[in-house]
């Protein structure tokens, strides 16, 4: 019998991947990562985890991982808005995190599968999207590696998530405890809003200039940290009568440059290269394929060079139609048709 390791978070999809594996003739073995430091929030997902495997007849793990989360999650979170970028939490956790401790214990338990809830396909050797594209989370996985995918099933792929929790009800009675569940937040260490998250550390109240696109000073904004690339709203501008968008954040003097919605518009988008293989590029051909820069943007044709400068590898994306509100620090994910073939982070 085959034996899967399953990353479990205590709601009703996890646990639903935990009764459709055994279906499917594994052996599974649940693992739950305690990541941040909200004990209550881990006790009533504990208790959950604790009865879908006894209901189920499984064991199951507790690993504390909060202290690598905290270097490789949570301060890269807190730096990259001190430094005015856009971070993108769960690209960073699931090759660095999750799936780096699961198949670490994957191979010492001698598990021949990782498993997970996300909402993806493995097709071809790569990560796909997934068959609901309401819920698909391939945009977030461009960064696990290679050679774990092989290895990697994802039960909820093929399912639209409307579908699963009637269905995991009807099937698993005792989940009905779970119907109360909020679906899992994508960071799961914001209880709000991220600036509740950012006000522990810095002050995020400090008012400043908000610039026009010839350095002139027009109006006010609340702290630059306060402002992602594109936002239109919470400054104050003298006289406007048309909206106004984010175009750029300067920390070191707490500005903001706005302007109208064509001067956020981007044709061409570099991101430090982080997972797309040199082997797709045939005798450093050009690679026609979309692009996605936002987890909830549709995907853009373009054409996808590589550039090398100071011993760092870049991604040189040259769109066929513009995208609007591109922010330095989140992902650049490359597909082909359905499928991811890699990444990196915009700069």
């Amino acid at each position: 019998m085959k034996k899967v390791l399953l990353l479990m978070s205590g709601g009703v999809d996890s646990s639903y991947c935990a009764y459709l594996l055994q279906k499917q003739g594994f052996s599974v073995y649940g693992i739950y990562l305690k990541l941040h430091d909200k004990e209550e929030k881990h006790n009533y997902y504990l208790q959950n985890i604790q009865k879908c495997a006894q209901v189920l007849n499984f064991p199951y793990e507790i690993i504390d991982e909060r202290e690598l989360f905290k270097k490789a999650v949570y301060d890269y979170f807190i730096e990259s808005y001190k430094q005015g970028l856009t971070p993108n939490p769960c690209a960073m956790c699931n090759p660095f995190v999750k799936f780096g401790i699961a198949f670490t214990l994957a191979d010492k338990l001698g598990c021949d599968y990782v498993a997970t809830g996300h909402y993806a396909q493995i097709k071809e050797g790569k990560i796909a999207q997934a068959v609901d594209n309401t819920k698909d989370q391939s945009y977030f996985l461009f960064g696990v590696k290679q050679e774990w995918i092989a290895r990697i099933l994802f039960p909820l792929g093929d399912k639209k998530k409307e579908d699963i929790k009637p269905i995991a009800l009807k099937e698993l009675p005792w989940l009905g405890t779970l119907e109360t569940y909020k679906d899992s937040q994508e960071i799961c260490f914001v209880e709000n809003s991220y600036i509740d998250v950012l006000n522990k550390h810095y002050n995020t109240q400090q008012m400043g200039d908000v610039l026009d696109e010839e350095g002139n000073k027009i109006g006010t904004h609340k702290g630059y940290m306060q402002y992602t690339i594109g936002k239109r709203k919470g400054f104050t501008i003298k006289g406007a009568l048309t909206p106004h968008y984010v175009l750029k954040i300067n920390p070191a003097n707490n500005t903001l440059v706005v302007g109208s919605k064509e001067s956020l518009a981007t044709s061409e988008i570099k991101a430090l290269n982080f997972s797309l293989p040199k082997e797709f590029f045939v005798n450093h051909q050009p690679l026609d394929c979309e692009v996605k820069v936002r987890y909830k943007s549709h995907k853009i044709q373009a054409t996808i060079e590589l550039d090398s400068k100071d011993n760092q590898e870049f991604i040189i994306a040259k769109l066929k139609e513009p995208a609007y509100g591109v922010a330095s620090g989140q992902a650049l994910v490359i597909y082909e048709q359905d499928k991811v073939l890699g990444g990196g982070f915009i700069v």
